[in-house]
């Protein structure tokens, strides 16, 4: 089958993968766009990971401020050069994560920057509401990690689901920005404002 320039054009806007990486792929997969895209992105998420220990030394400083000012957020997300952090795509992304800060409200950015205590306090708070449940303890241990896996879903950054698609981590979103941009992105920290807060 033929693959017009039409769908390499097509999948290229929908994936913002190279020219040529689309035209093999549509070959590979015979003019399916759809499996054309799902492999795309799981090369994008390698490629991404590679670039993971890179430096992100520029990036950019952007605000979200709510509808009647009563809440905002102020987010710092970093790039590698000042070239990705002038593009379209980088300042639309920085700007969902400040306005999803501002909607989810989550306290860290990452998983490691819950403080142990707070984790060890939550966990004690756990096992004492399975206490008189009658379980073994290794049963109420498995209980109290996967609970504190939704503690860290609710106030880990990384660990929410994206408030625009809740399908999509957001994590997983800022691994396909890097595929797409081709390089490094990390959030380094936000600051959410409310009135009375």
């Amino acid at each position: 089958m033929a693959i017009s320039m039409d769908q390499v054009k097509e999948l290229r806007e929908r994936t913002g993968a190279g020219i040529l990486d689309c035209k093999n792929v549509l070959n590979e997969t015979s003019g399916d766009m759809d499996e054309a895209i799902r492999i795309l992105r799981e090369k994008g998420m390698a490629a991404a990971a590679k670039k993971a220990d890179r430096t992100a030394a520029d990036g950019r400083v952007d605000v979200y401020i709510h509808p009647g000012n009563k809440v905002a957020t102020l987010i710092e997300v970093n790039c590698e050069t000042d070239f990705v952090a002038k593009t379209d795509d980088f300042q639309k992304l920085v700007y969902d994560l400040a306005m999803h800060v501002t909607a989810a409200r989550p306290l860290y950015v990452n998983r490691e920057d819950v403080p142990a205590e707070e984790l060890e306090r939550e966990r004690d708070i756990l096992r004492q509401q399975n206490a008189d449940s009658g379980k073994p303890a290794n049963i109420v241990e498995k209980i109290v990690e996967g609970r504190i896996e939704k503690y860290y879903s609710e106030v880990v950054l990384m660990e929410q689901d994206f408030v625009k698609n809740p399908s999509v981590k957001i994590k997983d979103l800022i691994k396909e920005a890097i595929a797409k941009l081709g390089e490094n992105i990390v959030v380094n920290r936000f600051t959410r404002y409310e009135i009375g807060g």
